[in-house]
């Protein structure tokens, strides 16, 4: 009986402390949510993993500005680029998640588990989803310097001269390197990657025509189609985007099929207190809900999206199953 109780004793002291061990925890995890009620209350940093000038910063910095301006807080963008990207995915995911660091990435990111044999980083589990911010169609674009003004035209001269155009893009892997490789391939023709440290520096190279065209998202895009530095050659969506209703489609222009979407949105570093997660939501949605954002947004060519959340990261999951089947499809490699 003696044993019996000592056993019973045991256990029951076990329960115990395992019982205070966890009530331990909880009260830990709740004052390290608890310890910022004025979140923030310094600057968040939100890294952006391609240079200035690119889709990306198109969106993160007047969102960025608004929320500045909303908050009275500090949001600053910190530029990471590098392979494709993934560097600065890589360096957030490290990041300390105490709610002042977010990300700011890409469809890029969804691409990049089918491109890079191994990543320092697992999209899915090393960040939370937080929102998507814009989706514009990617376009065709071409420098002022090529002697083509439309799809048939461009189909054509590439065809007449194997090898000799090139296409520029933000990376190995990116969504610009897939758009020109599904592009090669449904139009028959040969055309040499370029790939550069992000769209910034890509486009600057084709407004001066060291390079002769690109497969762009529309959102860095748009501003040099206006200037007239750039020539837009075709949209790749099923319908004309209401910013620039000159422009065709691909299909329209004669490349039945061919449609590459872009987007852009937000994470945060795994283990990330929830509260702080929901309050960066609402901030953003917000600062995405005035006039001058959803102006800034229609003519950068992208509507205000509402994805946020468990709903963003299902989109997040799905896209990387189907550009998963887009690398396979083209046979693009590292």
């Amino acid at each position: 009986m003696k044993k019996s109780v000592n056993v019973v004793g045991r256990l029951t002291s076990v329960v115990g402390a395992v019982a205070a061990v966890a009530a331990v925890g909880l009260s830990m995890g709740s004052t390290a949510v608890m310890a910022d009620p004025n979140w923030p209350n310094k600057p968040v940093t939100i890294v952006v993993p391609f240079p200035a000038g690119g889709g990306t910063d198109a969106f993160a910095r007047p969102l960025t500005t608004m929320m500045n301006k909303m908050t009275g807080k500090q949001f600053i963008l910190d530029y990471r680029a590098g392979a494709g990207g993934t560097l600065g995915a890589a360096i957030a995911s490290k990041a300390a998640p105490d709610g002042y660091t977010f990300f700011m990435g890409a469809v890029h990111h969804a691409i990049a588990p089918s491109m890079y044999p191994k990543l320092d980083y697992d999209i899915e589990k090393s960040f939370v989803p937080v929102a998507l911010v814009a989706a514009p169609p990617q376009i065709i674009v071409a420098s002022p310097k090529l002697p083509v003004n439309d799809l048939k035209g461009l189909i054509d001269y590439a065809k007449k001269n194997p090898g000799k155009l090139n296409f520029s893009s933000a990376g190995n892997g990116t969504s610009h390197h897939l758009a020109g490789e599904q592009f090669k391939d449904m139009s028959k023709t040969f055309i040499t990657h370029i790939p550069y440290r992000g769209a910034g520096p890509a486009l600057v190279d084709l407004m001066a025509g060291q390079v002769d065209i690109m497969f762009d998202g529309l959102g860095s895009s748009a501003q040099h189609i206006r200037s007239g530095k750039i020539k837009a050659i075709a949209v790749a969506s099923s319908k004309r985007n209401p910013a620039f209703p000159n422009i065709p489609t691909a299909t329209e222009a004669g490349l039945p099929g061919y449609e590459v979407s872009s987007w852009y949105a937000l994470w945060a570093p795994k283990g990330t207190p929830q509260p702080i997660i929901d309050k960066m939501t609402a901030e953003v949605t917000k600062a995405m809900s005035t006039p001058e954002l959803k102006t800034i947004w229609l003519n950068n060519g992208s509507e205000v999206p509402t994805l946020t959340g468990d709903a963003f990261g299902k989109f997040v999951n799905a896209e990387i199953k189907r550009w998963n089947q887009v690398v396979k499809a083209s046979g693009a490699k590292m």
